[in-house]
């Protein structure tokens, strides 16, 4: 079983940039579809945005699409999440998770492992 690690939330003004990270180990993460999902209170787990083994298909909610970027490097088993023109309403708890298999999908019970969250907070 793989686990995960995110890395890189904080708080940021409104219209400021992010970087997510999500250090993989026990097993290597290009055999995993990753997928990053986000939680803000009192609302359900969503998909922000996905990515293939190799990183050569991508996925974004429409809410993201435009300002963020998943991609990732195989060679250190990390993915990232490039966050652009953040807004308020992506204030929420980054999670980042794995499927095993090679390409993403967006439903959460398709993902086999998660990471413990990191927190974005976004200032108006």
């Amino acid at each position: 079983q793989v686990q995960l690690v995110e890395s890189g939330g904080r708080l940021v003004q409104a219209g400021g940039s992010l970087r997510l990270s999500c250090a993989a180990s026990g097993r290597t993460v290009s055999r995993y579809a990753m997928g990053w999902f986000r939680q803000a209170p009192g609302k359900e787990r969503e998909v922000v945005a996905a990515i293939n083994w190799s990183g050569g298909s991508t996925y974004y909610a429409d809410s993201v699409k435009g300002r963020f970027t998943v991609s990732r490097d195989n060679a250190k088993n990390t993915v990232y999440l490039q966050m652009n023109r953040l807004k308020p309403e992506d204030t929420a708890a980054y999670y980042c998770a794995a499927r095993y298999g090679s390409e993403w999908r967006i439903e959460i019970h398709e993902y086999d492992a998660w990471g413990q969250g990191t927190q974005v907070t976004v200032s108006s």
